[in-house]
């Protein structure tokens, strides 16, 4: 089954963008399809593997702060090919 996830992590720290930035960097490494925008990092594929990498780069993302957090919306379907038609 392929999902589609959109995530949004929100370190609560003044320095927020070096753990941002570290944690969408190991969503590129993974091999997913994972994109961009100013708001959101969304990542396609099969569920189990998406799920598995999330669990583990989330919980190691979550370790290098203080406080944060993630919003997360999970799409049963593979969206990465939507494009907008207006």
């Amino acid at each position: 089954m392929n999902i589609s996830v959109e995530l949004t992590f929100t370190p609560l720290q003044d320095n927020y963008e070096p753990p941002i930035t570290a944690f969408i960097k190991k969503l590129r490494a993974s091999g997913l399809t994972v994109l961009e925008n100013p708001l959101s990092t969304q990542v396609y594929g099969e569920y189990d593997a998406v799920m598995n990498m999330l669990t583990k780069e989330i919980k190691e993302s979550l370790s290098s702060i203080d406080i944060g957090l993630f919003q997360m919306k999970i799409v049963k379907t593979d969206r990465s090919n939507y494009v907008a038609d207006f």
